[in-house]
């Protein structure tokens, strides 16, 4: 058998964690809904902060960027969290609080894959509903702002090439936070402070460019840059050629390392599991 085919068969088995990521998300649509509407309305609520400081410094321009930039920045930043977002941390902790992970641990396959094509599921539905209205909305506005289309068919393709080496990234990064579960049995805290902790050394709250040269160096070589930061900076055509392949080998370095970790992880933890529920 061809290695082809042996892929082949190897990825139809993980292909109904793909449909049940999309029933999910179509089962609970209310749910979903709500959630998604209240990413929506954060985003607002930093495009209303960041007008009054704008309005506060008496300009159009604050720290090198205009009041256009920003506006497409704060969105774009937005879509791409949605794009990358995933919930492997919260998911392991409520599987060991609950028992379920038992299950999941005595099928023949692997256990990091069955979230991540289950993940997948979630993400063609906001792929759908979200992604492509969206990035209509900000290039229908950066057309309006500059009288000339902005669009750059190559660079919104690297933008997407980024993002999903970013959202293997957070996921891999998420699978090895979550795996401590299997140590302290509840996550609930400690991921609502990583989260918060990553959204900022993201780029997601303040731009990285606003921070000091030195902070500013430090923190874009770190993986959580490589998240938001480095895809919306590739969409606006900020970076250079060079800075631009440097910082997509970046993103395909964390990638693989935080891959490789959760191989390690898994391995040093999954021996003081201790199911709590079923």
């Amino acid at each position: 058998m061809s290695r082809i085919s042996k892929a082949g068969k190897k990825l139809r088995i993980y292909l109904p964690f793909v449909n049940a990521g999309v029933q999910e998300a179509s089962t609970y649509r209310a749910n979903w809904f709500f959630y998604i509407l209240g990413d929506v309305i954060g985003c607002f609520v930093s495009f209303f902060v960041w007008e009054a400081v704008f309005i506060s410094n008496g300009g159009e321009s604050f720290m090198g960027f205009d009041k256009g930039d920003m506006v497409v920045y704060i969105f774009l930043t937005f879509l791409t969290n949605k794009l990358i977002s995933g919930g492997g941390t919260y998911d392991i902790g409520e599987e060991v609080k609950d028992g379920t992970i038992a299950m999941r641990m005595i099928k023949p396959i692997s256990y990091n894959s069955t979230f991540l094509f289950q993940e997948l599921g979630n993400k063609l539905m906001e792929i759908g509903i979200i992604f492509i209205p969206l990035t209509a909305g900000v290039e229908v506005y950066r057309f309006i702002l500059t009288d000339s289309l902005q669009f750059n068919a190559g660079r919104f393709f690297l933008y997407l090439f980024c993002c999903v080496f970013a959202y293997l990234i957070n996921f891999f990064f998420n699978i090895c936070f979550g795996f401590t579960a299997f140590i302290f049995k509840n996550l609930w805290g400690s991921n609502m402070l990583k989260n918060c902790i990553v959204g900022f050394l993201s780029g997601s709250v303040i731009p990285l460019a606003f921070f000091p040269d030195a902070m500013k160096n430090v923190l874009s070589l770190l993986p959580f840059a490589s998240l938001s930061y480095t895809p919306v900076m590739v969409y606006m055509g900020i970076y250079s050629g060079s800075e631009m392949l440097f910082y997509i080998g970046l993103q395909i370095f964390w990638c693989l390392a935080f891959w490789l970790l959760s191989k390690l992880v898994w391995k040093a933890v999954v021996k003081h599991l201790c199911v709590q529920g079923g």
